[in-house]
Protein backbone atom coordinates (compact mmCIF):
# COMPACT_ATOMS: atom_id res chain seq x y z
CA UNK A 1 0.00 0.00 0.00
CA UNK A 2 1.32 3.44 -0.93
CA UNK A 3 2.06 5.80 1.96
CA UNK A 4 0.45 9.20 1.42
CA UNK A 5 1.24 12.40 3.30
CA UNK A 6 -1.65 14.56 4.59
CA UNK A 7 -0.97 16.97 1.70
CA UNK A 8 -1.76 14.16 -0.76
CA UNK A 9 1.82 13.41 -1.84
CA UNK A 10 2.59 9.72 -2.37
CA UNK A 11 5.84 8.89 -0.56
CA UNK A 12 6.67 6.07 -2.96
CA UNK A 13 6.79 8.58 -5.81
CA UNK A 14 9.29 10.92 -4.12
CA UNK A 15 12.99 11.09 -4.96
CA UNK A 16 14.60 12.22 -1.69
CA UNK A 17 18.05 12.32 -3.34
CA UNK A 18 16.86 15.27 -5.45
CA UNK A 19 16.48 18.45 -3.42
CA UNK A 20 13.14 20.25 -3.88
CA UNK A 21 14.91 23.59 -4.31
CA UNK A 22 16.90 22.12 -7.22
CA UNK A 23 14.06 20.38 -9.07
CA UNK A 24 10.70 20.30 -7.28
CA UNK A 25 8.99 18.35 -10.06
CA UNK A 26 11.48 15.47 -9.97
CA UNK A 27 11.73 15.58 -6.17
CA UNK A 28 7.98 14.90 -6.02
CA UNK A 29 7.65 12.57 -9.04
CA UNK A 30 11.11 11.22 -9.76
CA UNK A 31 10.60 7.68 -8.43
CA UNK A 32 7.30 7.36 -10.29
CA UNK A 33 8.90 8.59 -13.53
CA UNK A 34 11.80 6.16 -13.16
CA UNK A 35 9.60 3.08 -12.71
CA UNK A 36 6.78 4.02 -15.11
CA UNK A 37 6.76 3.26 -18.82
CA UNK A 38 4.45 5.13 -21.19
CA UNK A 39 2.15 2.57 -22.84
CA UNK A 40 2.85 2.02 -26.54
CA UNK A 41 -0.50 3.47 -27.62
CA UNK A 42 -0.10 6.71 -25.64
CA UNK A 43 1.87 9.91 -26.22
CA UNK A 44 1.81 10.74 -22.49
CA UNK A 45 0.87 9.08 -19.22
CA UNK A 46 -0.23 10.20 -15.78
CA UNK A 47 -3.00 10.15 -13.20
CA UNK A 48 -5.64 11.48 -15.61
CA UNK A 49 -4.79 8.70 -18.05
CA UNK A 50 -5.03 6.06 -15.33
CA UNK A 51 -8.52 7.30 -14.48
CA UNK A 52 -9.43 7.43 -18.19
CA UNK A 53 -8.31 3.82 -18.64
CA UNK A 54 -10.66 2.70 -15.88
CA UNK A 55 -13.53 4.74 -17.28
CA UNK A 56 -12.84 3.27 -20.74
CA UNK A 57 -13.01 -0.26 -19.35
CA UNK A 58 -16.31 0.57 -17.61
CA UNK A 59 -17.71 2.00 -20.84
CA UNK A 60 -16.58 -1.11 -22.73
CA UNK A 61 -18.75 -3.22 -20.47
CA UNK A 62 -21.72 -0.97 -21.18
CA UNK A 63 -21.36 -0.99 -24.97
CA UNK A 64 -20.70 -4.74 -25.20
CA UNK A 65 -23.74 -5.53 -23.07
CA UNK A 66 -25.79 -3.17 -25.24
CA UNK A 67 -25.29 -5.46 -28.24
CA UNK A 68 -27.82 -7.80 -26.60
CA UNK A 69 -30.38 -5.09 -25.84
CA UNK A 70 -33.85 -5.14 -27.35
CA UNK A 71 -34.01 -3.93 -30.95
CA UNK A 72 -35.27 -0.39 -31.34
CA UNK A 73 -33.99 0.77 -27.97
CA UNK A 74 -31.36 3.43 -27.33
CA UNK A 75 -29.18 0.79 -25.70
CA UNK A 76 -29.30 -1.27 -28.90
CA UNK A 77 -28.13 1.78 -30.90
CA UNK A 78 -25.06 1.85 -28.69
CA UNK A 79 -24.46 -1.86 -29.20
CA UNK A 80 -25.10 -1.75 -32.96
CA UNK A 81 -22.66 1.11 -33.54
CA UNK A 82 -19.94 -0.69 -31.60
CA UNK A 83 -20.75 -3.94 -33.44
CA UNK A 84 -20.42 -2.21 -36.83
CA UNK A 85 -16.91 -1.07 -35.89
CA UNK A 86 -15.90 -4.49 -34.56
CA UNK A 87 -17.18 -6.40 -37.62
CA UNK A 88 -13.75 -6.70 -39.23
CA UNK A 89 -14.83 -9.50 -41.58
CA UNK A 90 -17.47 -7.29 -43.18
CA UNK A 91 -15.04 -4.35 -43.37
CA UNK A 92 -12.36 -6.50 -45.01
CA UNK A 93 -14.83 -7.93 -47.52
CA UNK A 94 -16.01 -4.45 -48.53
CA UNK A 95 -12.46 -3.19 -49.10
CA UNK A 96 -12.51 0.34 -50.56
CA UNK A 97 -15.85 -0.06 -52.34
CA UNK A 98 -17.57 2.20 -49.76
CA UNK A 99 -15.60 5.08 -51.33
CA UNK A 100 -16.69 4.39 -54.92
CA UNK A 101 -19.80 6.55 -54.78
CA UNK A 102 -17.87 9.42 -53.21
CA UNK A 103 -15.15 9.28 -55.88
CA UNK A 104 -17.83 9.32 -58.58
CA UNK A 105 -19.39 12.42 -56.98
CA UNK A 106 -16.04 14.18 -56.97
CA UNK A 107 -15.29 13.19 -60.57
CA UNK A 108 -18.64 14.70 -61.61
CA UNK A 109 -17.90 18.14 -60.12
CA UNK A 110 -18.01 20.52 -63.11
CA UNK A 111 -17.38 23.93 -61.59
CA UNK A 112 -16.72 25.93 -58.44
CA UNK A 113 -20.44 26.12 -57.46
CA UNK A 114 -20.67 22.31 -57.67
CA UNK A 115 -17.44 21.99 -55.67
CA UNK A 116 -18.76 24.31 -52.95
CA UNK A 117 -22.02 22.40 -52.73
CA UNK A 118 -20.18 19.07 -52.51
CA UNK A 119 -17.67 20.22 -49.90
CA UNK A 120 -20.55 21.71 -47.90
CA UNK A 121 -22.33 18.35 -47.98
CA UNK A 122 -19.15 16.57 -46.93
CA UNK A 123 -18.63 19.12 -44.15
CA UNK A 124 -22.06 18.26 -42.76
CA UNK A 125 -21.02 14.59 -42.91
CA UNK A 126 -17.74 15.24 -41.09
CA UNK A 127 -15.60 14.38 -44.12
CA UNK A 128 -14.06 17.63 -45.42
CA UNK A 129 -14.09 21.34 -44.60
CA UNK A 130 -12.66 24.27 -46.52
CA UNK A 131 -14.35 26.66 -44.07
CA UNK A 132 -14.32 25.76 -40.39
CA UNK A 133 -17.64 26.14 -38.62
CA UNK A 134 -18.98 25.92 -35.09
CA UNK A 135 -21.89 27.46 -33.19
CA UNK A 136 -21.37 29.23 -29.87
CA UNK A 137 -22.68 32.03 -27.74
CA UNK A 138 -22.04 35.39 -29.38
CA UNK A 139 -19.12 36.95 -27.41
CA UNK A 140 -20.70 40.36 -28.00
CA UNK A 141 -24.14 39.20 -26.86
CA UNK A 142 -23.97 35.90 -24.89
CA UNK A 143 -27.77 35.65 -24.86
CA UNK A 144 -27.81 34.39 -28.47
CA UNK A 145 -26.12 31.72 -30.57
CA UNK A 146 -24.11 32.61 -33.67
CA UNK A 147 -22.13 30.58 -36.21
CA UNK A 148 -18.38 31.20 -36.09
CA UNK A 149 -16.50 30.73 -39.37
CA UNK A 150 -12.78 30.00 -39.13
CA UNK A 151 -9.87 29.19 -41.42
CA UNK A 152 -9.63 25.53 -42.43
CA UNK A 153 -8.57 23.18 -45.20
CA UNK A 154 -5.18 21.97 -43.92
CA UNK A 155 -4.15 18.35 -43.30
CA UNK A 156 -1.22 19.24 -41.03
CA UNK A 157 -1.76 20.72 -37.55
CA UNK A 158 -1.37 24.40 -38.53
CA UNK A 159 0.13 26.78 -41.07
CA UNK A 160 3.62 26.67 -39.53
CA UNK A 161 4.03 23.08 -40.73
CA UNK A 162 3.91 24.35 -44.32
CA UNK A 163 6.21 27.31 -43.64
CA UNK A 164 9.01 26.53 -41.20
CA UNK A 165 12.22 24.71 -42.11
CA UNK A 166 11.97 22.76 -38.85
CA UNK A 167 8.99 20.87 -40.34
CA UNK A 168 10.65 20.00 -43.67
CA UNK A 169 10.98 16.35 -42.64
CA UNK A 170 7.32 16.22 -41.59
CA UNK A 171 6.25 17.72 -44.92
CA UNK A 172 8.27 15.10 -46.81
CA UNK A 173 6.79 12.31 -44.68
CA UNK A 174 3.29 13.65 -45.31
CA UNK A 175 3.89 13.72 -49.07
CA UNK A 176 4.96 10.06 -49.03
CA UNK A 177 2.10 9.10 -46.73
CA UNK A 178 -0.55 10.78 -48.86
CA UNK A 179 0.62 9.05 -52.04
CA UNK A 180 0.56 5.66 -50.30
CA UNK A 181 -2.87 6.29 -48.77
CA UNK A 182 -4.44 7.43 -52.05
CA UNK A 183 -2.98 4.42 -53.84
CA UNK A 184 -4.40 2.05 -51.21
CA UNK A 185 -7.79 3.72 -51.67
CA UNK A 186 -7.67 3.07 -55.40
CA UNK A 187 -7.17 6.68 -56.54
CA UNK A 188 -5.69 6.78 -60.05
CA UNK A 189 -2.30 8.53 -60.42
CA UNK A 190 -1.91 8.84 -56.66
CA UNK A 191 1.46 10.63 -56.89
CA UNK A 192 0.11 13.47 -59.06
CA UNK A 193 -3.04 13.76 -56.96
CA UNK A 194 -0.96 14.02 -53.80
CA UNK A 195 1.20 16.75 -55.34
CA UNK A 196 -1.84 18.77 -56.41
CA UNK A 197 -3.47 18.50 -53.01
CA UNK A 198 -0.34 19.47 -51.08
CA UNK A 199 0.42 22.40 -53.40
CA UNK A 200 -3.08 23.78 -52.84
CA UNK A 201 -2.87 23.32 -49.07
CA UNK A 202 0.46 25.15 -49.07
CA UNK A 203 -1.23 28.12 -50.74
CA UNK A 204 -4.14 27.91 -48.29
CA UNK A 205 -1.67 27.87 -45.39
CA UNK A 206 -0.21 31.12 -46.68
CA UNK A 207 -3.56 32.78 -45.93
CA UNK A 208 -3.91 31.28 -42.43
CA UNK A 209 -3.28 33.35 -39.34
CA UNK A 210 -0.68 31.90 -36.99
CA UNK A 211 -1.67 30.42 -33.63
CA UNK A 212 -0.80 33.53 -31.65
CA UNK A 213 -2.90 35.86 -33.78
CA UNK A 214 -5.75 33.34 -33.87
CA UNK A 215 -5.91 33.43 -30.06
CA UNK A 216 -6.60 37.20 -30.07
CA UNK A 217 -10.20 37.41 -28.86
CA UNK A 218 -10.64 40.94 -30.19
CA UNK A 219 -9.03 40.43 -33.60
CA UNK A 220 -11.06 37.27 -34.23
CA UNK A 221 -14.43 38.80 -33.35
CA UNK A 222 -15.69 40.21 -36.64
CA UNK A 223 -19.47 40.33 -36.85
CA UNK A 224 -20.67 40.29 -40.46
CA UNK A 225 -23.87 39.81 -42.41
CA UNK A 226 -23.92 37.11 -45.05
CA UNK A 227 -23.69 39.75 -47.80
CA UNK A 228 -20.62 41.25 -46.13
CA UNK A 229 -18.97 37.83 -46.00
CA UNK A 230 -19.77 37.30 -49.67
CA UNK A 231 -18.15 40.63 -50.54
CA UNK A 232 -15.12 39.72 -48.43
CA UNK A 233 -14.61 36.41 -50.22
CA UNK A 234 -15.40 37.82 -53.65
CA UNK A 235 -17.07 34.56 -54.68
CA UNK A 236 -20.62 33.24 -54.31
CA UNK A 237 -20.55 30.92 -51.29
CA UNK A 238 -24.31 30.28 -51.46
CA UNK A 239 -23.98 26.63 -52.63
CA UNK A 240 -21.80 25.91 -49.60
CA UNK A 241 -24.22 27.68 -47.27
CA UNK A 242 -27.21 25.76 -48.61
CA UNK A 243 -25.38 22.46 -48.14
CA UNK A 244 -24.33 23.08 -44.53
CA UNK A 245 -27.60 24.64 -43.29
CA UNK A 246 -30.45 22.57 -44.81
CA UNK A 247 -32.31 22.39 -41.49
CA UNK A 248 -31.92 26.09 -40.63
CA UNK A 249 -31.53 28.20 -43.81
CA UNK A 250 -31.42 31.53 -41.90
CA UNK A 251 -28.62 30.38 -39.59
CA UNK A 252 -25.96 32.34 -41.51
CA UNK A 253 -27.79 35.65 -41.84
CA UNK A 254 -25.18 36.96 -39.40
CA UNK A 255 -21.88 35.28 -38.60
CA UNK A 256 -18.63 35.83 -36.72
CA UNK A 257 -15.69 35.73 -39.14
CA UNK A 258 -12.60 34.81 -37.15
CA UNK A 259 -9.85 35.47 -39.74
CA UNK A 260 -11.21 37.82 -42.43
CA UNK A 261 -8.05 37.82 -44.57
CA UNK A 262 -8.25 34.03 -44.89
CA UNK A 263 -11.62 34.35 -46.60
CA UNK A 264 -10.19 36.92 -49.00
CA UNK A 265 -7.38 34.51 -49.82
CA UNK A 266 -9.76 31.57 -50.13
CA UNK A 267 -11.90 33.49 -52.61
CA UNK A 268 -8.84 34.06 -54.78
CA UNK A 269 -8.26 30.30 -54.95
CA UNK A 270 -11.87 29.36 -55.74
CA UNK A 271 -11.45 29.89 -59.48
CA UNK A 272 -12.33 27.62 -62.44
CA UNK A 273 -8.68 27.11 -63.39
CA UNK A 274 -7.99 25.63 -59.96
CA UNK A 275 -10.92 23.18 -60.06
CA UNK A 276 -8.78 20.07 -60.66
CA UNK A 277 -6.59 21.07 -57.70
CA UNK A 278 -9.67 21.35 -55.49
CA UNK A 279 -10.91 17.95 -56.65
CA UNK A 280 -7.54 16.40 -55.78
CA UNK A 281 -7.69 18.11 -52.38
CA UNK A 282 -11.20 16.76 -51.82
CA UNK A 283 -10.15 13.20 -52.70
CA UNK A 284 -7.36 13.42 -50.12
CA UNK A 285 -9.76 14.75 -47.49
CA UNK A 286 -12.42 12.07 -47.92
CA UNK A 287 -9.86 9.26 -47.91
CA UNK A 288 -8.32 10.59 -44.70
CA UNK A 289 -11.76 10.87 -43.11
CA UNK A 290 -12.73 7.32 -44.09
CA UNK A 291 -9.38 5.60 -43.46
CA UNK A 292 -9.97 4.74 -39.74
CA UNK A 293 -13.12 2.82 -40.74
CA UNK A 294 -11.75 0.87 -43.72
CA UNK A 295 -9.38 -2.10 -44.09
CA UNK A 296 -6.36 -2.65 -41.87
CA UNK A 297 -3.86 -1.42 -44.47
CA UNK A 298 -5.57 1.97 -44.70
CA UNK A 299 -6.03 2.15 -40.93
CA UNK A 300 -2.34 1.45 -40.34
CA UNK A 301 -1.13 3.83 -43.06
CA UNK A 302 -3.25 6.62 -41.62
CA UNK A 303 -2.00 5.90 -38.10
CA UNK A 304 1.64 5.68 -39.20
CA UNK A 305 1.54 9.37 -40.07
CA UNK A 306 -1.02 10.96 -37.74
CA UNK A 307 -0.19 8.69 -34.81
CA UNK A 308 3.51 7.88 -35.03
CA UNK A 309 5.00 10.63 -37.21
CA UNK A 310 3.10 13.56 -35.70
CA UNK A 311 2.62 12.52 -32.08
CA UNK A 312 5.27 9.87 -31.49
CA UNK A 313 2.83 7.10 -30.55
CA UNK A 314 4.38 3.81 -31.75
CA UNK A 315 1.38 1.49 -31.41
CA UNK A 316 -2.22 1.94 -32.47
CA UNK A 317 -4.81 1.37 -29.76
CA UNK A 318 -6.56 -1.99 -29.55
CA UNK A 319 -9.58 -2.20 -31.80
CA UNK A 320 -12.07 -2.35 -28.94
CA UNK A 321 -10.69 0.90 -27.57
CA UNK A 322 -11.10 2.58 -30.92
CA UNK A 323 -14.60 1.15 -31.14
CA UNK A 324 -15.45 2.57 -27.72
CA UNK A 325 -14.17 6.00 -28.85
CA UNK A 326 -16.28 5.95 -32.00
CA UNK A 327 -19.36 4.93 -30.04
CA UNK A 328 -18.80 7.55 -27.35
CA UNK A 329 -18.25 10.19 -30.01
CA UNK A 330 -21.67 9.52 -31.49
CA UNK A 331 -23.72 8.52 -28.42
CA UNK A 332 -21.73 9.96 -25.52
CA UNK A 333 -24.63 11.03 -23.32
CA UNK A 334 -26.58 7.85 -23.98
CA UNK A 335 -23.61 5.88 -22.66
CA UNK A 336 -23.12 8.47 -19.93
CA UNK A 337 -26.59 7.99 -18.55
CA UNK A 338 -25.91 4.29 -17.96
CA UNK A 339 -22.42 5.07 -16.65
CA UNK A 340 -23.84 7.49 -14.07
CA UNK A 341 -26.40 4.94 -12.90
CA UNK A 342 -23.62 2.37 -12.34
CA UNK A 343 -20.67 4.40 -11.15
CA UNK A 344 -21.85 7.73 -9.72
CA UNK A 345 -24.11 7.34 -6.69
CA UNK A 346 -26.23 10.30 -5.49
CA UNK A 347 -24.07 10.54 -2.37
CA UNK A 348 -21.03 11.35 -4.53
CA UNK A 349 -22.90 14.14 -6.33
CA UNK A 350 -24.14 15.56 -3.02
CA UNK A 351 -20.59 15.59 -1.66
CA UNK A 352 -19.24 17.34 -4.75
CA UNK A 353 -22.07 19.87 -4.78
CA UNK A 354 -21.26 20.71 -1.16
CA UNK A 355 -17.53 20.99 -1.88
CA UNK A 356 -18.05 23.37 -4.81
CA UNK A 357 -20.58 25.44 -2.86
CA UNK A 358 -17.95 25.86 -0.15
CA UNK A 359 -15.42 27.00 -2.75
CA UNK A 360 -17.87 29.54 -4.16
CA UNK A 361 -18.54 30.86 -0.66
CA UNK A 362 -14.77 31.13 -0.06
CA UNK A 363 -14.48 33.18 -3.26
CA UNK A 364 -17.31 35.40 -2.08
CA UNK A 365 -15.66 36.07 1.27
CA UNK A 366 -12.32 36.73 -0.41
CA UNK A 367 -13.79 39.19 -2.91
CA UNK A 368 -15.63 41.06 -0.17
CA UNK A 369 -12.37 41.74 1.68
CA UNK A 370 -9.93 42.39 -1.19
CA UNK A 371 -8.25 45.72 -0.62
CA UNK A 372 -7.11 46.27 -4.20
CA UNK A 373 -10.63 46.17 -5.69
CA UNK A 374 -12.69 49.33 -5.97
CA UNK A 375 -16.26 49.18 -4.69
CA UNK A 376 -17.62 49.11 -8.25
CA UNK A 377 -15.29 46.32 -9.32
CA UNK A 378 -16.15 44.32 -6.21
CA UNK A 379 -19.86 44.55 -6.95
CA UNK A 380 -19.32 43.43 -10.54
CA UNK A 381 -17.16 40.52 -9.36
CA UNK A 382 -19.83 39.45 -6.89
CA UNK A 383 -22.50 39.72 -9.59
CA UNK A 384 -20.40 37.48 -11.84
CA UNK A 385 -19.99 35.01 -8.98
CA UNK A 386 -23.76 35.01 -8.43
CA UNK A 387 -24.22 34.16 -12.13
CA UNK A 388 -21.63 31.38 -12.01
CA UNK A 389 -22.99 27.90 -12.82
CA UNK A 390 -21.15 24.78 -11.64
CA UNK A 391 -22.12 21.61 -13.50
CA UNK A 392 -21.12 18.60 -11.43
CA UNK A 393 -21.21 14.93 -12.37
CA UNK A 394 -23.76 14.73 -15.17
CA UNK A 395 -26.39 16.72 -17.12
CA UNK A 396 -29.81 17.28 -15.67
CA UNK A 397 -31.31 17.07 -19.18
CA UNK A 398 -30.06 14.20 -21.32
CA UNK A 399 -29.62 14.46 -25.10
CA UNK A 400 -32.29 12.94 -27.33
CA UNK A 401 -30.81 10.54 -29.92
CA UNK A 402 -34.10 9.26 -31.34
CA UNK A 403 -33.43 10.82 -34.78
CA UNK A 404 -30.05 9.12 -35.19
CA UNK A 405 -30.23 5.97 -37.33
CA UNK A 406 -27.65 3.25 -36.62
CA UNK A 407 -27.17 0.18 -38.83
CA UNK A 408 -24.96 -2.65 -37.49
CA UNK A 409 -23.96 -3.50 -41.08
CA UNK A 410 -22.97 0.02 -42.19
CA UNK A 411 -20.01 1.49 -40.30
CA UNK A 412 -19.21 4.39 -42.66
CA UNK A 413 -22.89 5.23 -42.92
CA UNK A 414 -23.17 5.25 -39.14
CA UNK A 415 -20.21 7.59 -38.82
CA UNK A 416 -21.65 9.98 -41.40
CA UNK A 417 -25.16 9.92 -39.93
CA UNK A 418 -23.74 10.62 -36.48
CA UNK A 419 -21.79 13.58 -37.89
CA UNK A 420 -24.93 14.93 -39.61
CA UNK A 421 -26.93 14.50 -36.40
CA UNK A 422 -24.40 16.52 -34.38
CA UNK A 423 -23.86 19.12 -37.12
CA UNK A 424 -27.59 19.79 -37.52
CA UNK A 425 -28.11 19.83 -33.76
CA UNK A 426 -25.63 22.68 -33.50
CA UNK A 427 -26.82 24.60 -36.57
CA UNK A 428 -30.39 24.39 -35.27
CA UNK A 429 -29.36 26.26 -32.10
CA UNK A 430 -29.10 29.51 -34.06
CA UNK A 431 -32.22 31.59 -33.51
CA UNK A 432 -33.20 29.67 -30.37
CA UNK A 433 -32.69 30.67 -26.71
CA UNK A 434 -29.40 29.75 -25.07
CA UNK A 435 -29.56 26.23 -23.63
CA UNK A 436 -27.95 26.52 -20.21
CA UNK A 437 -28.49 22.83 -19.47
CA UNK A 438 -26.18 21.64 -22.27
CA UNK A 439 -22.95 19.85 -21.46
CA UNK A 440 -20.00 19.95 -23.84
CA UNK A 441 -18.54 16.59 -22.81
CA UNK A 442 -20.05 13.34 -21.55
CA UNK A 443 -19.97 12.55 -17.81
CA UNK A 444 -17.62 9.57 -18.23
CA UNK A 445 -14.89 11.76 -19.75
CA UNK A 446 -11.98 12.47 -17.38
CA UNK A 447 -11.71 16.20 -17.94
CA UNK A 448 -13.11 19.61 -17.03
CA UNK A 449 -13.71 22.96 -18.71
CA UNK A 450 -14.66 26.58 -18.11
CA UNK A 451 -17.05 28.08 -20.66
CA UNK A 452 -16.59 31.88 -20.58
CA UNK A 453 -19.68 32.76 -22.62
CA UNK A 454 -21.83 30.81 -20.15
CA UNK A 455 -19.72 31.56 -17.04
CA UNK A 456 -19.88 27.90 -16.10
CA UNK A 457 -17.62 24.98 -15.20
Amino acid sequence: MTDVLPAGLALDDLSPDIRPQDDLYRHVNGAWIARTEIPGDKARWGSFHLLAEQAEADVRAIVEESQEAEEGTLARKIGDLFASFMDTDRIAAAGVTPLAETFAEIDAIDGIPAFLRTVGTYDREGRAAVIGLYVDGDPGNPERYLPVLVQAGLSLPDESYFRLDTFAETRAAYREHLERLLALAGVADAAAQAERSIALETELAGHHWDNVRSRDAVATYNLKTWDELQALAGVDLTPWREAVTPTNPRAFDEVVVAQPSFFEGLGGLLTPERLDDWKAWLRAKVVHAAAPYLTDDLVQENFSFYGTQLTGVPTIRERWKRGVSVTEGALGEAIGKVYVERHYPPTAKAAMDELVANLVEAYRQSIETLEWMTAETRQRALAKLDAFTPKIGHPEVWRDYSALVIDPADLLGNVRRAAIFEHDRNIDKVGKPIDRTEWHMPPQMVNAYYNPSMNEI
